[in-house]
């Protein structure tokens, strides 16, 4: 599944989308970050993302949990990741980075086409869950 996350990638596809929720500034960010990076950059973030998507499918259906380590040490690495993308409010050292990764969580359950990427809709309240948690405790 986590591989299928990219198939056909084309990032501009939400734009308008991403506007909506996050800002024009958010929308335009993200798209100068993502066209400076060259093939290989891409390739790199394509790769973190799938395999941050495969640990989270594989935690979620191990039945780990949500509040226990190694959920925290992935939604570190889920936290981390979303700070290295120019526009997110991870990104910004005054964001309400806490509320952000919240909200994303709720989005993750909220929106199939995200749950798809965590296993479905118990993989995806997994991740909410874990996030949450992470908040709690680290943000």
């Amino acid at each position: 599944m986590a591989e299928q996350m990219f198939d056909g990638f084309d990032h501009t596809a939400h734009r308008r989308e991403v506007a909506e929720r996050w800002g024009d500034q958010a929308a335009a960010d993200s798209d100068r970050w993502w066209q400076g990076l060259d093939e290989a950059l891409k390739g790199d973030g394509k790769a973190q993302t799938a395999a941050l998507g495969a640990a989270w499918t594989d935690a979620a259906t191990r039945a780990i949990a949500p509040d226990g380590a190694e959920a925290h040490e992935l939604a570190a690495r889920h936290v981390a990741w979303l700070r290295g993308i120019p526009g997110t409010r991870a990104a910004d050292p005054d964001g309400d980075v806490a509320g952000y990764v919240r909200g994303l969580g709720e989005l993750y359950v909220a929106d199939p086409r995200f749950a798809a990427n965590y296993g479905g809709q118990a993989g995806a309240e997994f991740v909410r869950d874990a996030l949450a948690a992470y908040a709690d405790a680290h943000l």
